[in-house]
C-alpha cells in the first residue's frame, strides 16, 4: 500500500493506468475509493492518481494538524514524489478547496482543471445571496432518516445500493470532525473575484442541478470569473454527480479532455 510522509500526516495514495497524469481529489464524504467509476473509464488513457486527504483513511493526521489548510500543500507534495510536473485535476465539493488553491499557488502545473459541485476557497459577493436564496427545508432531517445529504433523496430512492455505499465510504473517515473541517472550509473561502485572472488553463464546472449542497448558480459564477469557464449542469443529479450519474459524468469529463489532449489522450 503506498504511502507518502508529510509533517503531522500520512498521505495514502494510488496511480493507475498510463498516459498523462490525471489526478482527482474527493469530497468531505468521500477518499481515493470514491472514484472507483472513473478510474477504469479513465486508466487506458490516462495515468489516473487518487488519494485520500490527510485524515481520511488510511490516510492519517495528527492530532491539532493544520486540516484543510495543508490540503493543496499536500497535493504539491505527493505530485512532485511522483514526479508529475504538469497534471489535469478533477476536484469534487471539498476537493475543490484543494485543487483551486493549487492551480492559484502553480499555475503552470496544471493543464486543465474539473470543478465538480464546488466553488473552493472564492468568495463570490454574490455568494451570500445566491446561498440564502436557496429552497430551505430540503436538506432538514435527512440524516435522522438515513440519507447523506451529499448523497440527496434521489440517490437514496432509485439507486439504494449505491446510496449505501456512499455512506459506507463516508464512516470510513469516522476519525475526522467534520463539523469542524466544514467551519474551517467556510474559512478559507477568502479568493476574490479578480484573482482567478491567473487561471488561463481551461476550467469545467459542473453541478447536478439537484444539489442542496453547493448552489449549482455558485458554480456557474466560477466559471463566469475565469478567462477559459465553461459550466454544465447536469439534471436529476444531486451534489455527487461522479457517483450518482457516472456515465454522464465521465462522458462530459472525457469529451472536455479530448478538446484538450485529443481523443487519445496523448497530448
Amino acid at each position: 500500500m503506498p504511502y507518502f510522509e508529510r509533517p503531522g500526516a500520512r498521505l495514502y495514495y494510488e496511480v493507475a493506468g498510463a498516459g498523462p497524469p490525471l489526478v482527482f481529489a474527493h469530497g468531505l464524504g468521500g477518499n481515493h475509493m470514491s472514484w472507483w467509476q472513473q478510474v477504469p473509464a479513465f486508466r487506458d488513457r490516462y495515468t489516473c492518481v487518487t488519494f485520500a486527504h490527510r485524515g481520511f483513511a488510511p490516510s492519517t493526521e495528527d492530532a491539532g494538524g493544520p486540516g484543510a489548510l495543508a490540503f493543496a500543500a499536500d497535493l504539491a507534495a505527493l505530485l512532485d514524489h511522483l514526479r508529475l510536473e504538469q497534471v489535469r485535476l478533477v476536484a469534487q465539493s471539498m476537493g475543490g478547496w484543494t485543487c483551486l488553491s493549487f492551480a492559484l499557488a502553480h499555475p503552470t502545473r496544471v493543464k486543465a482543471l474539473v470543478m465538480c459541485d464546488t466553488t473552493g476557497t472564492l468568495a463570490h459577493p454574490e455568494f451570500p445571496a445566491i446561498w440564502a436564496a436557496r429552497p430551505g427545508g430540503r436538506e432538514q432531517g435527512l440524516f435522522e432518516r438515513g440519507i447523506h445529504p451529499a448523497g440527496g433523496e434521489r440517490m437514496a430512492e432509485e439507486q439504494p445500493a449505491l446510496h449505501f455505499l456512499y455512506w459506507e465510504i463516508n464512516n470510513l473517515a469516522a476519525g475526522v470532525d467534520k463539523d469542524a473541517l466544514r467551519f474551517q472550509l467556510g474559512a478559507m473561502r477568502d479568493t476574490p473575484v479578480e484573482a482567478l485572472a491567473a487561471l488561463s488553463m481551461p476550467i469545467l464546472g459542473m453541478a447536478g442541478d439537484e444539489d442542496i449542497v453547493i448552489p449549482p448558480e455558485a458554480v456557474r459564477l466560477l466559471c463566469v470569473a475565469v478567462p477559459n469557464g465553461r459550466f454544465v449542469s447536469v439534471p436529476r443529479a444531486g451534489h455527487s454527480v461522479y457517483f450518482e450519474r457516472a456515465a454522464e459524468f465521465n462522458r462530459i469529463v472525457g469529451g472536455f479532455l479530448d478538446e484538450i489532449d485529443g481523443p487519445g489522450g496523448e497530448a
